[in-house]
């Protein structure tokens, strides 16, 4: 069963991105901890550094993982949150999941934050920075994924 996604059209899956060519991969994981944004965001910065990701790109999903990690830290039950990075072996394409143990799907809220509002822009932002993203049912946790792609060399 598949969860429903955003409007754009569903992406190739990490297994399809990787059989474009050799690509890498990696993956972490992290308590579901309010600190957990921080560390998700200074490991992948590091990957990406290391594997000489354009650094408007490495920005960009730097950011992505930061919400991403803190809307299921805060908007799930999760005990644990498994994140991967997957980097085409052209270069060209840089995919983001966030595995989370909470069961319903992500969508885009119809309410805007307001000027005074503390939260609530995670999933614009997300919205914005990617090229595509959505959330399904997911293979690695008991619940779902959130994924985000980004153009990775332009």
């Amino acid at each position: 069963m598949t969860l429903p996604t955003s409007s754009a059209p569903a992406p190739p899956s990490a297994s399809a991105l990787a059989s474009m060519g050799p690509c890498r991969e990696f993956w972490f994981g992290l308590p579901a901890l309010r600190t957990s944004a921080r560390s998700a965001r200074d490991t992948v910065r590091d990957r990406l550094r290391a594997w000489k990701v354009p650094g408007d790109t490495c920005c960009d999903a730097v950011l992505l993982v930061s919400e991403l990690t803190t809307n299921a830290v805060l908007h799930t039950d999760s005990g644990h949150v498994l994140c991967g990075l997957t980097l085409t072996g052209d270069e060209r394409r840089l995919r983001i999941e966030l595995h989370d143990e909470g069961r319903i799907p992500v969508r885009p809220t119809g309410h805007l934050a307001g000027p005074d509002e503390e939260s609530g822009r995670g999933l614009l932002l997300v919205r914005q920075l990617a090229d595509r993203w959505g959330s399904a049912r997911s293979a690695r946790a008991e619940g779902k994924v959130v994924w985000a792609e980004l153009a990775a060399n332009p």
